[in-house]
């Protein structure tokens, strides 16, 4: 199963909260309230953010965070680069050399393929649309194939 961490899915939480504010400069503190997080996890999120340009700090008495930027221009492929890395499906499908099988597997470029892919579907969705409610499906979705 594929799954992003939970530090990604706080972060793509703490972004919302921070569009809910609509422009309004947030505490960690408040963003931990509202989001109903620890403070030391929304920091080390925040912390992440920041560095990577998609949120803005403010330091002093009135001080505290917002985003960056627009939400409609902000991707969820964005958020999960800040948080964990380049999106890649297998460690080969970013790097060459990261894998002992590498001489003697013909798999990477596929994955390569595949990771792109799951990269193109990620950039389509925005902050914007994540902070709009969706009803969940009833089962998990999974994919099928025929045998031909």
């Amino acid at each position: 199963m594929l799954r992003i961490s939970k530090m990604t899915d706080y972060a793509i939480m703490v972004m919302v909260e921070l569009l809910a504010s609509q422009g309004e400069v947030l505490s960690a503190h408040a963003l931990a309230e509202r989001s109903r997080l620890e403070l030391p996890t929304v920091s080390k999120v925040l912390k992440l953010l920041v560095k990577t340009g998609l949120v803005e700090s403010y330091r002093g008495a009135n001080g505290g965070y917002s985003l960056e930027r627009n939400a409609q221009d902000i991707s969820v492929a964005e958020i999960i680069t800040a948080i964990e890395g380049p999106i890649a499906m297998t460690e080969c499908s970013t790097e060459e050399g990261q894998c002992a099988q590498e001489d003697i597997c013909g798999l990477r470029g596929n994955w390569q393929r595949i990771s792109i892919a799951v990269t193109k579907a990620m950039e389509s969705v925005s902050l914007a649309e994540m902070a709009q409610p969706v009803k969940p499906t009833a089962a998990p979705l999974h994919i099928t194939t025929l045998n031909a």
